[in-house]
């Protein structure tokens, strides 16, 4: 035992972590006038210290400390491991406390367990109650292989608290679609019609599009024939579906094929002309629209709105404005009242040439014919205000919109603060924001930071402060980049003191600024002649970074500590 402690502490003694507090007469920073030689075991490791030598074998240092911390073999998969006081059982799960539920059980697969059995009781062993939007976070976050994804899965979906139903199927679908695993998609098909689950449209939209966007299209017009094999039908919905996936993802000349290769087998709707037209009208072919149109009429269905919108948009994709507004003025001859879509169509095309006083015409004309604008509207003549500087315009609509009822999504607002936050002052942004919040709408972070990186800029500290306040309020926890934003927004007003306690704050918490945030905030410490202060933030700073170096080689390898 003692010849073995001595191989391993020598080889441990070679590695990047040597012994950190060391006797010296003179202490080393970067501020000393002092002349002195350095010493390689106070200096701060780089970026390539902390890398594995080539001669570090991790399963020789492991086999060396399985020699000395012997583990009793005698355990079984049957008998799991208990405590037998409450203290150790407090003492086991404080070293994980800090994890969510997600993590925990994700950290089971990085122990690279053998068998499925030894799994499924690790998982079991978490102890956590278990819920859909959990599983929904295990498979979605992190870096999971398909594997484990399905073995997952299949054992949550034994627990009393999952419903195995199609909506829980779903979300280990999307999921594996995200991350193009179809082989496992299929596996996944197979177990729900053997638990006899039939897949609904939304189960075949997601393993379509999934499909696709791998760029494995003749895999899902091949999935698409054999849905029966599946527990789906191959009707004409199930068509429609695969129809859109496939104009959705640029598709359209394979959907046209397929479409023209399934007349006469499966009967077609209105909906399956306009899922094809629209296909075209994104990429203005206008013959392809009209030969569509042509047999459309010719099978009995009349165009509505949605075709028409369809029609406008081509018409103004390909640059003939004029015959998408002669199209809009014969629709009421055909029998066809323009609806709010219709209205959109022709708002975009003159967005498109930034004719501006045509969109607010249009507009108009749509709000006294009795048609109700509705979200896309208002979303659509807002940004484009905003991106031509039009600020005054695109808060007055703003304001419409809220007048009518209609509160803006969290991702609208986002679009709207967005192009304010690349030009001017931040008072405009800001007015939105006040206004958003007014009516009840939650804000993204990404909003937030984009209100912080402006205000930061422009040194409006007593806004950006109650801002971050009203961010924390709003559930959101600070980042490296927000606290980077709060400490540029201090120093440039010349707050350092306050710019010393937010930057001890991030690093207290495992955030360490930028480089550049560190020099200028040291920089002003010293043009201040705070030189105790910087000296002692160095000292804090070259902690924080070292320990940010050691956690990234850790979790490089894996380790989660």
């Amino acid at each position: 035992m003692a010849s073995q402690l001595q191989g391993f502490l020598s080889r441990f003694s070679r590695t990047r972590y040597h012994t950190r507090y060391l006797p010296s007469s003179v202490s080393l920073f970067q501020f000393s006038t002092l002349q002195v030689t350095s010493n390689p075991l106070m200096d701060e490791p780089t970026d390539n210290q902390i890398k594995r030598p080539s001669n570090f074998n991790e399963r020789d240092v492991l086999y060396q400390l399985s020699g000395l911390l012997p583990i009793c073999c005698n355990t079984s998969i049957s008998k799991p491991f208990t405590e037998n006081s409450p203290k150790e059982q407090l003492k086991t799960r404080a070293v994980d406390g800090f994890l969510s539920p997600g993590e925990k059980l994700r950290g089971v697969f990085i122990q690279r367990l053998r068998g499925k059995a030894a799994i499924e009781l690790a998982l079991t062993n978490v102890g956590i109650d278990l819920t859909i939007d959990i599983v929904s976070e295990v498979v979605n976050r992190g870096n999971l292989g398909g594997e484990a994804m399905v073995i997952f899965f299949n054992w949550a979906v034994k627990q009393p608290t999952i419903p195995e139903d199609v909506d829980t199927y779903n979300v280990i679908i999307k999921a594996l679609g995200r991350r193009k695993f179809i082989e496992f998609i299929v596996e996944v098909l197979k177990d729900m019609h053997i638990q006899g689950i039939s897949p609904n449209y939304e189960t075949l939209s997601i393993v379509m599009d999934s499909f696709i966007k791998a760029r494995q299209v003749s895999k899902a017009i091949e999935m698409f024939r054999n849905l029966e094999e599946f527990g789906g039908k191959c009707d004409t919905e199930s068509l429609n579906v695969l129809l859109q996936c496939l104009c959705q993802r640029s598709h359209v000349g394979a959907a046209n094929l397929f479409f023209n290769a399934m007349k006469g087998g499966i009967p077609f709707n209105c909906m399956t002309y306009n899922i094809i037209i629209g296909g075209w009208s994104k990429y203005g072919k206008i013959g392809e629209m009209e030969r569509c149109l042509k047999a459309m009429v010719a099978d009995g269905f009349s165009p509505n709105c949605l075709t028409f919108s369809h029609l406008i948009e081509g018409l103004g994709r390909a640059g003939r404005i004029d015959d998408a507004v002669e199209v809009f003025h014969h629709m009421e001859e055909k029998g066809c009242v323009p609806n709010a879509g219709v209205y959109n169509a022709m708002i975009s095309n003159f967005i498109s040439t930034r004719d501006f006083d045509e969109c607010l015409k249009y507009y108009n004309f749509m709000v006294s014919s009795n048609c109700d604008p509705n979200m896309d509207t208002y979303t659509k003549l807002i940004v484009a205000f905003l991106k031509a500087r039009k600020v005054a315009d695109a808060l007055e609509m703003l304001d419409e919109m809220v007048g009518r009822g209609m509160i803006p999504t969290t991702g609208a607002i986002t679009s709207f603060i967005e192009p304010l936050c690349q030009y001017g002052p931040p008072h405009a942004a800001m007015m939105i924001y006040k206004k958003a919040r007014k009516v009840g709408c939650r804000i993204s972070l990404s909003a937030y930071k984009l209100l912080l990186m402006r205000l930061s800029r422009f040194g409006k500290c007593g806004m950006l402060l109650n801002l971050w306040d009203e961010m924390q309020e709003s559930g959101y926890s600070s980042d490296t980049e927000v606290y980077e934003y709060v400490i540029n927004g201090l120093c440039n007003i010349g707050q350092l003191d306050t710019a010393v306690l937010v930057m001890e704050e991030s690093l207290r918490k495992g955030f360490c600024p930028s480089r550049l945030i560190r020099s200028k905030l040291n920089n002003k410490l010293l043009a201040s002649n705070k030189v105790e202060m910087a000296y002692k933030l160095f000292l804090k700073i070259k902690v924080a970074r070292q320990n940010d170096n050691a956690r990234r080689f850790w979790r490089g390898n894996g380790w989660h500590f």
